[in-house]
């Protein structure tokens, strides 16, 4: 069986065909392609165009427009010109496994308003239904075509009942339903004609064209395609079991009788239509009608007024002004004056005012609702956010490069994380569907894809091994087989060398990285100034109270369309509870922006290792480097945050950076335009934003370039795209006068954040909150432990690990009391009752030297 990337000569054809009916493997569980594969074999085979028409939904027409692009890139002979649509099931029920298609309806877009009617009936298919479900009816499809002749409608097709209607010898009920269909749709309708050389089918296939030229309709001949090559009917086989729930023994004639079901050439359809010519012609003639692309939906984010006098980038000026005399002084905010304008003005450029004004919103509604949050991410370069309170991390905390945030040359949307208190969120995502209406607000879906275990456990079940052998074989897949075959087998008890071991092992690789069903994106949200459904279809989530957009992350980002993350983070929940508890017991209001900075104490107990629970320093691994760090500002709590990654340890830059640090190398910089990149790191490249100011500085790139740089180190080991930038950077580097071994250390180094190169802005906002946490650990012990208690499960450590640790800083523990004890650890002045058995972690009290 050939797999994802099996090679095949080109066919050299006429282009004289079209396909106009295609599944790809987001119609999940069924097609058996992926749609990148799809269009690179219609190119191979000539194709003029190739519909893509994944069942009731639009879920890979983004990948499948990537795919023609990159073809386009590469210069590729043959480019297939994609058209955009879908094969909707009409049912009533909505229910799985409900009522039979009535009739297969493929729905093309001809244009963008063909392609906004088709988005629109699958989401009133999908958000009337169940999670996973479709439920429209025929009449509702022919009343929203019968007012449009922008969607080409294909009637028919090899699941139609139409083909046995005739065969059971109702010619008068074809023919009803034919001329109902075409009284609607008009011109627009053609009656979808398919030969897999099944018994019967050609002479069959005959009447009905006959039946639809009687009334007028116009025939068209489709493959009705599942695969891109014919042996992928064997996965074909494998998804339809695996839809099914059954085995390949037990599926008998639900399969395919053959793999007919393969895109094929314009030869190849000529020969199965030789008698039938014009349906041929036709496939030209309905592609040329259908003239939408992606490039055409114009994507726009919504823009809400602030005052009736100014537009959004007046808004935003205002806020952001006054914000940053508020936050840093008048005398600071003149000095930042230049930064700000400067980031005001690419905002306006890029009309990006919108995007910020809704950030800074959901972040007042946080603040009148006593809701913590703080904005994190490549959202900390940038002076508006930290202005207009956004981001909690200042200018003078780290070196700002607006550019890995937002660049004209790049013209990508912002990026902004906002965490939240993890038990608050809810409210936070309700707040914004209300404030936009959930005609224009929708959460980010998330594509589950198989991965190795998933795909040998469901591979397995069809081929009708047992549970154990399955769990066994799993053990060894963590990643991959790596040349585990014999092994897994044998601890299987499966001969390594039968046919049921090769053929698990070749069709469970086919069907890594296949879609498997659709899920939720953990914050992410999509708002759109026109309703979202004339954009992309929308869906319910499994989750009361959520509809989610059809499209993942990665597809938003291959459409510029703006994306904001409303993310959970259980630290920010532990600290909110650490401060009320503060406020009732000590009168103490803090904040995130309030905890008194650079307490010498604070620093003292981190440079022990004493951080327990405290944020992101709690490991082992952090714990060993906190005492030969030894931080004593914020900076040094940002490196650390940073150091201990895997990009820095791959990279080799964690020991020089000790050893300079505790004076036993001397810090270098191998060019004079290092050394305000490098000063603050010791000349040792640590973060993202270095190698891409390095880029710069000493590489000949241009910001937007440098950012290019950023993504290939993340997806190198996947794509292979740091090959193109090292010869570049090294030559760039040596003809500044940078040493060839020094230049090549650095593309090491940059190399290393491929496995994990965080960034500063990141690792600021992070170390804000490890800095807020071992204040409160260190000053408010035993509200920190309880906090950290109720707010179970999260971090590294048990419940008994905590209270313990509390017992060391002074925390007396107190036992059950059933007549006191609330239903969470709770803090008081004195013991509950003299009776209570101690050991218990339901009471924590401070003792008087606490």
């Amino acid at each position: 069986m050939a797999g994802r990337g099996a090679a095949l000569a080109p066919v050299a054809t006429a282009a004289a065909y079209a396909e106009l009916h295609c599944r790809s493997n987001y119609s999940f569980l069924d097609g058996a392609s992926h749609p990148q594969e799809l269009v690179e074999r219609a190119g191979e085979l000539g194709l003029s165009s190739l519909a893509l028409t994944d069942r009731s939904g639009l879920y890979g027409v983004v990948r499948a427009w990537e795919a023609a692009r990159e073809l386009s890139a590469r210069g590729a002979a043959a480019v297939p010109r994609l058209i955009y649509g879908s094969e909707l099931e009409l049912n009533g029920d909505g229910q799985p496994g409900g009522l039979a298609p009535d009739d297969a309806l493929v729905l093309l877009a001809g244009n963008r308003e063909g392609y906004a009617t088709i988005s629109r009936l699958i989401s009133r298919g999908r958000l009337r239904a169940t999670k996973g479900a479709f439920a429209l009816a025929q009449d509702e499809v022919l009343a929203a075509l019968g007012a449009t002749r922008d969607v080409v409608v294909l009637f028919g097709g090899p699941r139609s009942r139409l083909l046995r209607r005739l065969s059971e010898g109702r010619d008068e009920e074809v023919r009803q339903t034919l001329g109902r269909w075409r009284e609607a749709c008009g011109d627009a309708l053609y009656l979808e004609l398919t030969r897999h050389r099944r018994p019967g089918e050609h002479e069959r296939s005959l009447v009905l064209a006959a039946q639809a030229q009687a009334l007028g309709v116009p025939v068209v001949a489709t493959n009705d395609v599942c695969f891109h090559i014919a042996p992928r009917k064997k996965l074909h086989d494998v998804l339809s079991c695996i839809r099914r729930g059954c085995t390949l023994a037990a599926a008998g004639r639900t399969l395919l009788p053959n793999a007919e079901r393969r895109l094929k050439s314009a030869t190849q359809m000529q020969r199965l239509f030789a008698d039938l010519p014009a349906a041929l012609a036709q496939t030209v003639a309905i592609a040329e009608r259908c003239r939408f692309t992606l490039d055409e939906l114009c994507y726009a984010y919504p823009v809400e007024s602030l005052a009736p006098e100014e537009d959004a980038d007046a808004s935003l000026a205002r806020l952001a002004s006054a914000g940053l005399v508020a936050r840093l002084g008048s005398a600071r905010a003149v000095q930042l004056r230049p930064q700000l304008e400067r980031e005001l003005r690419i905002i306006a450029q890029l009309g990006y005012a919108g995007y910020f004004l809704t950030m800074w919103d959901v972040v007042q509604f946080c603040g009148q609702q006593h809701i913590l949050c703080q904005g994190r991410g490549s959202a900390a370069n940038s002076l508006v956010c930290y202005a207009t309170g956004i981001t909690a991390v200042s200018p003078d905390q780290i070196d700002m490069l607006f550019e890995r945030f937002v660049s004209l040359e790049r013209r990508e949307p912002p990026d902004i994380d906002l965490d939240i208190e993890h038990d608050r969120r809810e409210e936070v995502i309700q707040y914004v569907y209300g404030k936009y209406g959930r005609e224009r607000a929708a959460m980010v879906a998330e594509v589950i894809r198989y991965r190795h275990r998933s795909a040998v456990r469901d591979v397995g079940k069809v081929l009708g091994l047992s549970e154990t052998a399955l769990a066994r074989v799993s053990r060894f897949l963590a990643h991959g087989w790596r040349g585990v075959e014999g092994e897994a087998a044998r601890a299987a008890g499966i001969d390594p060398e039968g046919r049921s071991w090769r053929q698990l092992l070749l069709l469970s690789a086919a069907l890594v990285d296949f879609p498997r069903h659709l899920s939720i994106h953990v914050g992410g949200f999509v708002l759109s100034r026109e309703a979202l459904e004339r954009i992309v279809p929308l869906e319910r989530a499994r989750m009361a109270g959520r509809t989610v957009i059809a499209w993942d992350k990665d597809d938003l980002d291959a459409l510029k369309i703006f994306k904001v993350d409303l993310l959970g983070l259980g630290m920010l929940n532990v600290i909110a509870r650490a401060f009320r508890l503060i406020t009732a017991r000590h009168g103490v209001a803090l904040e995130l922006g309030t905890v008194p900075r650079e307490d010498p104490a604070v620093y003292a107990m981190l440079q022990r290792a004493d951080s327990l629970g405290v944020f992101q320093v709690e490991s082992r691994a952090q714990m060993n480097m906190l005492p030969r760090l030894k931080p004593r500002c914020f900076y040094d709590l940002v490196i650390e945050v940073a150091l201990v990654r895997p990009g820095p340890i791959a990279g080799g830059m964690v020991h020089p950076y000790l050893r300079r640090r505790r004076g036993e190398e001397r810090v270098e910089y191998p060019h004079p335009k290092l050394r305000a990149i490098l000063d603050r790191t010791l000349g040792v490249p640590i973060f993202q934003e270095q190698v891409m100011r390095i880029a710069v500085a000493v590489g000949g790139y241009s910001p937007g370039e440098a950012d290019q740089l950023r993504r290939d180190m993340a997806a190198w080991r996947r794509h292979g795209r740091m090959e193109q930038h090292q010869q570049r950077l090294q030559a760039a580097m040596c003809a500044e006068g940078i040493a060839e071994p020094f230049a090549r250390r650095i593309i090491q180094q940059i190399e290393g954040f491929g496995s994990y190169g965080f960034p500063e802005s990141h690792a600021a906002s992070f170390a804000h909150l490890v800095y807020v946490s071992a204040y409160l650990k260190c000053h408010y012990p035993a509200e920190f432990a309880v906090a950290l208690i109720n707010a179970q499960p999260m971090g590294f450590y048990s419940v008994a690990s905590i209270v313990a640790d509390a017992h060391r800083h002074g925390v007396a523990i107190l036992g059950v009391d059933v007549e006191q004890s609330e239903w969470e650890a709770q803090v008081v002045d004195r013991p509950l009752s003299p009776s209570a058995p101690a050991g218990r972690a339901d009471g924590l009290m401070r003792s008087a030297s606490g």
